[in-house]
């Protein structure tokens, strides 16, 4: 998700509601010398977290303990974060096989621990929680020991995406191994993530593997509506429905006015030209209309095509 969950997009899915936490893009605990120099915000990443709503998770990743010990404490004392949260799931090259990060360090458990053990020690009270895959790959499935160190180093919480990292997001999420996590575990929280696509697949997986809540991503992008009518559903009530295409059409907007409020109206087009892309999931006309918005460079032309795509009704 990084690149997509700054803070307008995080201000949208806040105001639908339904959210128990948000998190932001996540940050190279490496590269984080702006911490240390007391330079105020991260530009991108951190953009908006001292000033907004709680509770808000910050991710991180890197390999090197003392690195993530050092920036999780500044984010739980300076920026007074709600969540901590390690990224050992991410599967791009560039943070695995070039920095050793993310999901290549499935492939050692008690490093995993390790890590966790002094960031949850640096954070001093802030709750520490970890991301993982199954492992590394189908011959290095290793979630359910990787678990069991993050349990006995003191995290809060552990999210278990249901693929192996050489998988990417290729296949189908396997929820019957999340579950088995879940079983493997004393009383560490498991949040199970990969291919929720409604509120009511969201709410069958909580019934069916027993784990402790759902992590939606990429429906989200798409939806970010998703999160009040999973609430809803597990209330009882029913849920709302989705928004008409004039109504999202105002998402679209808002959002857009979020991003150009901080980045200028130039800058602000030319990123928010992904976000309409998968706003555009499942509307008639999709196709075009992401060949459409793509390309445009002015706000002229980007409401023109978010106009011809979610008409005024």
């Amino acid at each position: 998700m990084a690149g997509y969950t700054n803070y307008a997009y995080r201000q949208v899915v806040r105001e639908f509601g339904g959210a128990g936490l948000l998190a932001t893009e996540m940050i190279a605990a490496r590269s984080a010398m702006w911490l240390e120099t007391n330079r105020g915000e991260h530009p991108d990443r951190l953009w908006g977290v001292r000033d907004e709503p709680r509770p808000l998770a910050v991710q991180m990743w890197d390999n090197d303990p003392d690195n993530l010990a050092r920036v999780g404490r500044r984010l739980a004392r300076d920026f007074q974060v709600s969540v901590v949260d390690l990224n050992f799931g991410c599967p791009v090259r560039q943070v695995t096989e070039k920095a050793h990060s993310g999901s290549w360090l499935l492939r050692d458990p008690d490093r995993v621990g390790t890590i966790v053990r002094r960031v949850v020690e640096a954070c001093d009270g802030t709750p520490v929680t970890a991301k993982i895959r199954l492992g590394c790959a189908e011959t290095c499935r290793t979630a359910i020991e990787v678990a069991q160190r993050i349990e006995e180093a003191g995290a809060a919480c552990l999210t278990v995406h249901g693929r192996v990292a050489a998988q990417f997001f290729k296949g189908e999420a396997d929820w019957d191994a999340i579950a088995a996590v879940k079983r493997s575990v004393s009383r560490l929280p498991i949040v199970g993530n990969g291919d929720i696509d409604s509120a009511a697949t969201a709410v069958a997986r909580l019934q069916e593997t027993g784990v402790d809540g759902v992590m939606i991503a990429r429906e989200a992008l798409a939806k970010p509506w998703i999160f009040a009518q999973c609430a809803a559903l597990l209330r009882g009530d029913q849920p709302p429905p989705d928004p008409t295409l004039a109504e999202q059409r105002e998402i679209v907007l808002h959002h857009y006015d979020l991003v150009c409020r901080r980045f200028g109206i130039e800058r602000g087009t030319l990123l928010m030209r992904k976000f309409a892309c998968s706003y555009a999931q499942g509307i008639p006309g999709a196709r075009d209309f992401r060949g459409r918005v793509s390309r445009v460079t002015t706000r002229e032309d980007f409401l023109a095509a978010v106009q011809s795509a979610f008409p005024q009704q």
